[in-house]
């Protein structure tokens, strides 16, 4: 299969660089690919969300997969038909389902569904005249293009002194997670972290009837997003993109995401349970683990108390090292493409890492800031990657 396009990565950014590739692009269907080894495109996103209770996103309703930056207001309705709770303060934050239905509106008008290739990538190849990739059980398949569009969401951070083979402890973004105990048969159950995910897990279990210990090393922490809206305009993003030193856009990066954070409305709901000791609040490092599934566990923590549990959930976040594996390194080497000592690609203004290689997601941080990961970066990828097709400069390497 020859194809002019192939995307790696069938999530949000895979997702939305397709759609704009074939309505900005010009890109026709029959030469355009998502490759993704999930039944579904967005397949991780939903799971994901799924598990952690989510009832609205974090982000603006301007930030969706479609074209219009008013779509997904549009695809909601009028505002005096619409159901209740469909938007919420602040800044319109649409309820998950509307934007699931929104994402499936915008996979259904491109076609991409019949676009998608069941399969993981195991290895990518620069050739003369395009690029060569191969799947996991064999098949290769052929592109002038490759966007590398992968996330982290395979790589949850594990902690040292959790369990590794005990069925009761489990991360909650682990692919093959059935950890969530059950409805019917109340538990006493531990959440391991302190940002968005851990706050909503702990919240849907204490809705469920368990009895729940949040456990983090920090206090509570406030942010509406995971970065200022500074940096999704020219505000930080002069500075940052006149910054020629990756080790100081690395630095910016870090000091800029608000990493462990929880937007108000969370906030809110966990002081609430915590006063109303419907939560039990834990404000330090684990350091030990003791038991087994069988006869439960017991938590040391850092400031010497002891918490006994049935159940250990780890909402810990992802590993923050370079997505891609051991199919990127081969890459890299074998295409002396540039990286910052991070790891990460240095790419042009245009996403390109390699005359025929783009990136989205963390692959083009380096680029676009602390906002890369989220939908507002998918969205700002794409603009990227129009602008440049349309200007048609040649790569120019980032240094």
């Amino acid at each position: 299969m020859s194809l002019q396009w192939l995307i790696v990565g069938g999530g949000i950014h895979g997702v939305h660089l397709a759609a704009r590739l074939m309505a900005e692009g010009g890109v026709e269907a029959e030469q355009l690919r998502i490759v993704d080894p999930a039944e579904r495109l967005m397949a991780r996103w939903r799971t994901c969300t799924q598990i952690t209770g989510m009832t609205h996103l974090r982000s603006p309703s301007v930030h969706h997969l479609d074209m219009h930056p008013w779509s997904l207001q549009r695809f909601a309705g009028s505002r005096k038909n619409r159901k209740p709770g469909l938007f919420a303060p602040p800044y319109d934050r649409p309820a998950l389902d509307l934007f699931n239905a929104h994402c499936d509106h915008v996979v259904e008008t491109y076609g991409l569904d019949a676009l998608h290739i069941q399969d993981r990538v195991a290895s990518c190849v620069v050739e003369c005249d395009g690029v060569t990739l191969g799947g996991a059980d064999g098949q290769t398949y052929s592109a002038q293009n490759v966007v590398l569009a992968m996330g982290s969401g395979d790589r949850p951070r594990w902690p040292q002194w959790a369990p590794v083979d005990d069925s009761q402890v489990q991360h909650v973004f682990q692919p093959d997670f059935d950890g969530w105990p059950e409805q019917s048969s109340p538990q006493s159950v531990a959440v391991i972290g302190g940002g968005i995910s851990a706050g909503q897990v702990a919240l849907r279990l204490m809705k469920e009837g368990h009895d729940v210990h949040l456990i983090c090393r920090h206090t509570l922490r406030e942010h509406q997003f995971d970065s200022d809206p500074g940096w999704l305009g020219p505000k930080f993003m002069g500075m940052f993109s006149h910054e020629r030193d990756m080790d100081r856009r690395r630095a910016m990066i870090s000091q800029a995401r608000h990493k462990g954070s929880v937007p108000p409305d969370v906030r809110v709901g966990l002081r609430r349970a915590i006063s109303q000791d419907q939560l039990s609040w834990y404000e330090a490092d684990v350091e030990g683990c003791l038991g087994s599934s069988q006869e439960g566990f017991e938590l040391t923590l850092s400031d010497g108390r002891q918490v006994c549990v049935q159940r250990i959930l780890l909402a810990t976040g992802f590993e923050s090292s370079r997505p891609g594996g051991a199919m990127l390194d081969a890459l890299v080497e074998a295409a002396s493409l540039p990286c910052a000592k991070c790891g990460y690609p240095v790419v042009d203004k245009a996403l390109r890492w390699h005359p025929r290689i783009y990136v989205s997601g963390p692959l083009a941080e380096l680029e676009l800031g602390p906002t890369s990961r989220n939908i507002a970066g998918a969205r700002r990828a794409g603009d990227r990657l129009i602008e440049g097709l349309r200007s048609g400069r040649p790569l120019r390497q980032a240094v």
